[in-house]
């Protein structure tokens, strides 16, 4: 039966999970990208990803909950310091899981998992994207649309005007 299994424990107790994780997430953060089995690179997606939203506000606060995950020091400065700048306009999905095949030797499923700001191979030829959503209406677009029919209608006036004074010189 499935009760109480949320998530992967990955074949580790707790704490070795635990101390997993956090080193992976070292790993992760100094190297920007490493390669390891599927289910530890989902596992670690779910685990980093928090923390990279936590860094984008640089509190002491914040950085005392990141490190008592991770539990490095110099894995958090350079979380807060380099990480932090390069996914602050991102709402989300800092990084990607990109499948490897299988191992020789135990056929596990391996993926190379990246911080998804730092590949330069997928990045280089995108333009930078606008932001497609809008919290409220431009007020911009709104000015223009009320001018516009004004313009419209003056002439249309003296088009009318015209039009009416002829009638009126030959009566």
């Amino acid at each position: 039966m499935r009760h109480g299994k949320k998530f992967n424990h990955l074949g580790r107790k707790s704490a070795h999970r635990k101390a997993m994780l956090a080193n992976m997430a070292c790993s992760l953060i100094e190297h920007k990208r490493i390669n390891t089995t599927l289910a530890k690179a989902k596992a670690l997606k779910q685990f980093v990803e928090p923390l990279v939203t936590k860094s984008k506000e640089d509190t002491t606060h914040n950085r005392r909950i990141v490190f008592s995950k991770i539990r490095d020091k110099y894995s958090v400065t350079e979380l807060f310091r380099e990480v932090a700048t390069k996914v602050g306009d991102r709402p989300g999905g800092y990084t990607r899981i990109i499948k490897l095949g299988n191992r020789l030797g135990d056929n596990a499923d391996m993926a190379m998992i990246e911080l998804v700001d730092y590949n330069e191979t997928y990045n280089a030829d995108k333009p930078a994207k606008k932001k497609s959503t809008r919290r409220s209406r431009s007020s911009k677009k709104a000015e223009a649309a009320v001018e516009a029919p004004k313009v419209a209608e003056a002439p249309a006036k003296k088009e009318e005007s015209d039009s009416e004074k002829p009638e009126t010189s030959q009566e």
